[in-house]
């Protein structure tokens, strides 16, 4: 089942079980992604080439990283109601952050990503921290929607930083 489909049925079985927040959050996402769409097929507009409806519908991968982005806004306002003393408002951002992460694939572990961030410095022949972005850049690419971007940004940093 592609992940709009999933998100759709879970929007609907979160109102028939009165999940306030489930279903604040899930609405939230949906509005998110049509938002995401409406962007896309303005862009495909201005080039006027085929079916702008069925071209502008978002790929479980674009989907994927308005998750994330969703995620990370989540992660940052948590950070900023903690810093603020509204700690009932970081524990509600969180609830929510949980929420959107529970339709992402499970991150890739430390180890793992230490032996990307190996091959990565290995196939582009980096040695400076001049290189960070190559090595990034290659290490976004093999663990696509499996790991944040800063915690690659950390492991390429420690190991080109030696």
């Amino acid at each position: 089942m592609p992940l709009k489909q999933k998100i759709e049925a879970e929007l609907k079985s979160a109102m028939k079980n009165k999940e306030e927040l489930r279903l604040s959050v899930l609405r939230m996402l949906k509005t998110a992604i049509g938002n995401k769409e409406v962007e896309k097929r303005t862009k495909l507009s201005k080039t006027g080439t085929g079916d702008l409806e069925k071209e502008s519908q978002l790929t479980d991968e674009e989907i994927m990283e308005v998750l994330r982005a969703e995620s990370k806004k989540r992660k940052d306002a948590v950070a900023g109601y903690k810093q603020g003393g509204r700690t009932e408002m970081a524990e509600k951002e969180k609830r929510e952050m949980e929420i959107l992460q529970s339709y992402l694939p499970a991150e890739i572990s430390e180890s793992e990503l230490n032996i990307l961030v190996e091959e990565a410095v290995k196939a582009t022949g980096a040695q400076t921290p001049k290189e960070f972005g190559r090595v990034m850049g290659y290490v976004m690419g093999k663990a696509k929607n499996r790991v944040s971007g800063d915690r690659v940004s950390e492991a390429v940093k420690a190991v080109l930083g030696k």
